[in-house]
């Protein structure tokens, strides 16, 4: 597990906006397309699980682009 934690910061070093850009949409068809599988009767579940993970990863990420910009202007 240590191994693929190095190899993705790996990845990310050498990657720019671009690539990651292109990693959400990828993984936004792929969540799109698992979606699409669910049966009727389970994806009121899916659709909460979804939700949920959808908050509990947005907010972290948009707390530390917010930090990083207030850092940037203090710098200016």
């Amino acid at each position: 597990m240590k191994k693929l934690f190095y190899y993705g910061d790996r990845y990310l070093e050498k990657s720019d906006w671009k690539d990651m850009a292109v990693l959400k949409f990828c993984l936004f068809s792929m969540g799109i397309l698992a979606g699409m599988r669910i049966p009727e009767k389970n994806r009121k579940k899916a659709a909460v699980i979804a939700l949920f993970t959808f908050l509990i990863t947005y907010i972290p990420l948009m707390a530390k682009f917010i930090w990083i910009m207030a850092e940037n202007e203090k710098m200016s």
